[in-house]
C-alpha cells in the first residue's frame, strides 16, 4: 500500500475535529481521540467557562437566597441609616422624675448597681435613636451636662440637661416612650452648639416639703396628726431660716469638706417657709431655698438643723458655730419631700438691672448724625463699605 497523499490526511483530521476547530481559531487544533478512555483535551479557557455555566446553574437559588437576605438587612437597616444621615443637634430636655428608687441624677460610670435617672434616660435616648449606642456608654460624646445633681430619693419637677441628639421625626414621643412612668421630657429647645447647662445655669430653687409637726417641740407626741402651726411657731421657723441668705461657709453641711476649702463656701439667695396647708387631715408646709449652687446633702442638712432647733435638741447659737472652722454634727433630713422645682438663667436680667447697658447705649443716640447719612444716600455717593468685608481682616459675624 502506498503513503497516502496528503489531502487524504487533511481530509481525515478534518473529520476528527470538525466544528470545534471553527470556533478555536485558525492557530487551535486538536487531534482525534486515540482511545475511548481518553477523553479529548479541553481548549484553552473553555473550562473556565464550563465550570462558570455549571456554578450558575446548581448555585442559582442559593445566589437568590442570599440577595433577598441582604434586601432584608438594608431594609432593616433603613431607619438606621436615616438617623445616622441627620446632623447632631445641640438641645436642651426639660425633665420631671420621681427620684424614689433611684440613687441620685448622675449616672455612675461602671457602677451597675446604683441605679441613677441618668441610666434611663441614657438607655432611652439609645433605644429611641437619638444617639448612638457608643454615646450610651461615653457620655461626653455627646456632650452631656446637667444643672444640677440631685441625691438620693430626690425628684425634680424642672431638671434641665443639655446634650447633642439626632433631631429624628416625633423626638419627645420616642424618647417618652421608652422611659419609666415616673420619668417624663416636657419640652425640648434648640440652643447653640457651646451652651452648658451647667455652667450656664445661675441659680437653683429647692422645695422641701415636710409635715408641720416635725416643728412641734420634742415633749409633744411626734404622732400627732392633730398639730397645727401656730402664727408665731412659723414665725420663729423663718427667722432661723432667713439666716442662712448670704455666703457662709457650709463645711459642716455636707461631707468630705474641710474648713480651708473655697468650694464649701456657698451663695444662698432666698429661704423662707409658706403658709401652712392640709391633706388627707395631715398639716404640712414647704421650705423653698434658692441658691447659686448646692453640695451633697446641704439642703437636707440645712431644714435638719432648723427642726432639730425647733424641737428644741439644739440651741439656736449651734447654726452660727456650724459655719466656723469646728466640726459640728448637723443632722440630716430625709430625702422624702425634697424636690428641684426649677433651674434658672436669669445672668441677662441681673446683668442688664445691674449694669444698664442698654439705658447706656440709648444715652448714644443723639451724638449720631442721622440727617447727615440720608442726604448722603439721596446724593448718589459711594456707600461706605460694608462691615461684613471687614472679615478679610479679622472682623466680620461671630455669632
Amino acid at each position: 500500500m502506498g503513503v497516502p497523499s496528503l489531502r487524504v490526511v487533511a481530509a481525515a483530521l478534518w473529520r476528527a475535529c470538525g466544528a470545534r476547530s471553527r470556533r478555536l481559531g485558525p492557530h487551535r487544533f486538536c487531534l482525534a481521540p486515540m482511545a475511548q478512555n481518553v477523553k479529548a483535551p479541553v481548549p484553552v479557557g473553555a473550562k473556565e467557562e464550563q465550570d462558570k455555566k455549571a456554578w450558575s446553574r446548581q448555585g442559582r437559588a442559593r445566589v437568590w437566597e442570599e440577595t433577598e437576605q441582604k434586601a432584608k438587612k438594608l431594609k432593616s437597616n433603613e431607619d438606621e441609616g436615616q438617623s445616622t444621615k441627620l446632623p447632631k443637634r445641640k438641645v436642651v430636655l426639660l425633665l420631671a422624675y420621681s427620684g424614689k428608687g433611684y440613687h441620685g441624677m448622675q449616672r455612675n460610670a461602671g457602677s451597675s448597681q446604683f441605679r441613677t435617672i441618668e441610666d434611663d434616660l441614657v438607655s432611652a435616648l439609645v433605644q429611641s435613636g437619638c444617639v448612638p449606642e457608643s454615646h450610651g456608654e461615653d457620655m461626653k460624646k455627646m456632650s452631656f451636662q446637667r444643672c444640677a445633681r440631685t441625691d438620693k430619693g430626690v425628684s425634680a419637677a424642672g431638671q434641665v440637661v443639655s446634650l447633642k441628639v439626632w433631631l429624628i421625626k416625633d423626638i419627645l414621643e420616642k424618647i417618652n416612650n421608652h422611659l419609666p412612668s415616673h420619668i417624663r421630657i416636657l419640652g425640648l429647645k434648640r440652643v447653640t452648639g457651646g451652651f452648658n447647662s451647667k455652667n450656664r445655669c445661675d441659680a437653683r430653687t429647692y422645695c422641701y416639703m415636710l409635715p408641720t409637726f416635725a416643728f412641734a417641740h420634742k415633749d409633744q407626741d411626734v404622732q400627732d396628726e392633730s398639730f397645727r402651726l401656730s402664727a408665731e411657731t412659723l414665725q420663729r421657723v423663718n427667722r432661723l431660716l432667713a439666716c442662712f441668705r448670704g455666703t457662709h461657709n457650709f463645711h459642716n453641711f455636707t461631707s468630705q469638706k474641710g474648713p480651708q476649702e473655697p468650694s464649701a463656701r456657698r451663695y444662698i439667695l432666698e429661704m423662707h417657709c409658706g403658709e401652712p396647708f392640709v391633706r388627707e387631715g395631715l398639716e404640712f408646709a414647704i421650705i423653698t431655698v434658692k441658691g447659686q449652687s448646692f453640695m451633697m446633702h446641704q439642703i437636707r442638712k440645712m431644714v435638719g438643723l432648723v427642726v432639730a432647733i425647733m424641737r428644741g435638741h439644739a440651741p439656736e447659737s449651734l447654726l452660727e458655730q456650724s459655719w466656723g472652722p469646728a466640726k459640728v454634727d448637723v443632722p440630716k433630713a430625709p430625702g422624702l419631700g425634697l424636690v428641684l422645682e426649677r433651674v434658672h438663667f436669669d445672668s441677662i436680667v441681673d446683668t442688664e438691672r445691674r449694669e444698664r447697658s442698654m439705658a447706656q447705649w440709648l444715652s448714644t443716640l443723639p451724638a449720631h448724625d442721622f440727617s447727615a447719612s440720608a442726604l448722603t444716600v439721596a446724593g448718589g455717593a459711594p456707600k461706605a463699605p460694608s462691615p461684613l468685608r471687614g472679615s478679610e481682616e479679622g472682623e466680620g459675624d461671630t455669632h
